[in-house]
């Protein structure tokens, strides 16, 4: 089966949609078929759709049904779990775990963006974490760059430790023009996090995720 990555991030809102897109344009420069998906997403507008879903699908190099790209889709821009519980919607693993064997078996790459953070809740009993661990995939970790990262990344990367996955490597992605003292942070995430820099993104680049995968390496 061809390869496949759980992308995750320290937080939400930092840039884990654009470092898809990026991904699926540094594969398909590659001349790989690459596809994103994106399971869980919430926040809608008029016409129903998504704009993470939205972006990953323009990126991607293969058009699948939307009910692979993006099984479940919740119209509140709130946490998964509350949006799904409020819609009566259980949101089974069991579904999005085939619906990736299935993009898998259409594509030479795929990647599958999370929610949120790694351990988003996605019903009372579940979460992002456990996701990442019934797909049994390596993870790609983004790290948003700006004061409180270390803590975060390095408390994302024992979750992921924790649920016997392996970080394929991680992308420093910048959250704005300057951030103090940030080689000094970079460097210490490359020694601690113990997984390969993918590559460093400038905050807002000219050309969007297009350019930004000329800046990025693909996972060995």
């Amino acid at each position: 089966m061809k390869p496949a990555y759980f992308l995750t991030g320290t937080d939400t809102d930092i840039g884990k949609t654009f470092v898809t897109c990026a991904l699926l344009h540094r594969a398909r420069q590659d001349g790989l078929c690459a596809v994103g998906l994106k399971p869980v997403a919430a926040g809608t507008d008029s016409a129903g759709n998504n704009d993470d879903v939205v972006r990953i699908r323009a990126a991607s190099g293969l058009q699948l049904p939307a009910d692979i790209v993006n099984p479940y889709c919740f119209a509140p821009a709130i946490a998964p779990h509350i949006a799904a519980a409020e819609a009566g919607v259980d949101i089974d693993f069991k579904r999005i775990d085939q619906t990736v064997r299935s993009a898998r078996q259409q594509a030479d790459l795929v990647i599958v963006e999370g929610a949120g953070g790694f351990c988003v809740p996605f019903g009372v009993d579940r979460n992002g974490a456990d996701l990442a661990a019934q797909l049994k995939l390596p993870v790609i970790l983004v790290v948003g760059m700006r004061l409180g990262c270390l803590n975060h990344a390095l408390l994302t990367a024992e979750a992921i430790a924790a649920r016997g996955l392996l970080i394929a490597g991680w992308v420093a992605n910048c959250l704005a023009t300057e951030m103090d003292r940030f080689s000094e942070n970079l460097a210490t995430l490359d020694e601690q996090l113990l997984a390969p820099r993918l590559g460093v993104l400038p905050y807002d680049p000219v050309g969007g995720s297009i350019a930004a995968a000329a800046r990025l390496q693909l996972p060995a």
